[in-house]
């Protein structure tokens, strides 16, 4: 019904303008606590968004060219695993820089 009222530029213009401000009246709370002592958390967020529309990006080619398959998950796991793995080499080299801190103050 909104279709005769407004232009697809219109909708779009409307429809991507409020979802955009709904999330940013989500995220920006969550980024300033975040922000405190989790820089890591937001540095994950923004790249695990950016490697979603990535991913997307790949298999709309893949899909409009006919080569590929649509492999979205295995992507977006790779890349889960391997901000896992350097999550826990990052926390096992700033607890040893910890621990060394704390022994060269005794």
């Amino acid at each position: 019904a909104y279709e005769k009222n407004f232009t697809d530029k219109q909708l779009h213009f409307l429809v991507i303008g409020i979802i955009g401000m709904l999330i940013l009246v989500i995220i920006y709370p969550l980024f300033k606590i975040l922000s405190e002592n989790h820089i890591l958390a937001i540095a994950f967020i923004y790249v695990f968004t950016v490697i979603v529309v990535i991913t997307f990006a790949i298999e709309i080619g893949q899909k409009l060219s006919g080569t590929g398959t649509m492999d979205i998950v295995f992507g977006l796991a790779g890349f889960l695993l391997m901000f896992a793995i350097f999550a826990v080499i990052r926390e096992i080299i700033l607890a040893i820089v910890n621990l060394l801190r704390k022994l060269g103050r005794h």
